[in-house]
């Protein structure tokens, strides 16, 4: 007859649970994976058969017991470790949002708001645009496969412990937010300064020939130069995604070997 004892048992969840735990979080936070329209049972499936492939490879776990002060403690780490690294890719993509949403307002754009189930609120036509031209680049590339693949490189940098979780990795991610905030309106500033070009040009036009009636051809006019800039960008804007999302795979061990 088989028979398992309370340690095997310990042990089997051990393996299984903490790690679980990690990969979970960064699924659910990360771009892509995190996204409101995939069902969760495929999100915890994935994490699942990830952490099966991953978890004989991590080498010896501490010996606690899983439902004690300190496994619980153990597992709390996991899911901030995971919740960190998924904040780091995804803030690369709100920043790709954030560009969108500057070149929209320059357009006039800024009240064209649909539903975004992603964010569960209204998102800019043209912010929803970028992002998706961003999500499309990240899967050509296998960016999900690197971001999985950086995941279980942090299992070797930040082990499974009951150690407390460095500020610093925090503060490092915060640092990460506002560099990558400024590479994004780096990216619209040539659309911005176009549009603010063309705006002076129509009240200069509006002082000079009133009769011209400046309003009623100003709010096409420099929506038909944005979507002419955006689309003269767009060649350029592929390879300056793919810099961002090294940048972000590789701020993810960064973090990681911060919060040790």
């Amino acid at each position: 007859m088989f028979t398992v004892t309370y340690s095997q048992l310990n042990v089997w969840l051990t393996a299984f649970l903490w790690p679980f735990a990690r990969i979970a979080a960064l699924i659910a936070t990360a771009p892509v994976f995190g996204n409101m329209s995939l069902p969760s049972r495929v999100k915890i499936g994935l994490a699942a058969f990830t952490t099966i492939i991953v978890a004989p490879t991590i080498g010896a776990l501490p010996h606690v017991t899983v439902f004690s002060a300190a496994g619980v403690w153990i597992l709390v780490n996991q899911f901030l470790i995971g919740i960190a690294l998924g904040v780091t890719m995804q803030v690369v993509f709100q920043a790709v949002d954030a560009t969108g949403y500057f070149i929209g307002l320059g357009m006039g754009l800024g009240f064209a708001t649909f539903f975004d189930q992603q964010a569960t609120g209204s998102g800019v036509v043209i912010s929803r645009y970028m992002t998706t031209i961003a999500t499309l680049v990240f899967l050509a590339v296998d960016g999900h496969l690197q971001m999985i693949a950086a995941l279980v490189t942090t299992f070797q940098s930040v082990p499974v412990s009951a150690n407390l979780l460095a500020p610093h990795g925090w503060q490092t991610l915060a640092n990460w937010g506002g560099s990558i905030f400024s590479a994004g309106l780096l990216l619209a500033l040539p659309v911005v300064v176009a549009l603010l070009i063309a705006n002076m040009a129509l009240g200069i036009l509006n002082r000079a020939a009133p009769q011209i009636g400046v309003f009623q051809i100003g709010f096409p006019l420099t929506m038909l130069v944005g979507l002419l800039l955006v689309q003269l960008m767009l060649p350029n804007m592929i390879p300056f995604f793919v810099r961002l999302f090294d940048s972000g795979i590789d701020q993810m061990g960064r973090v990681a070997a911060a919060l040790t």
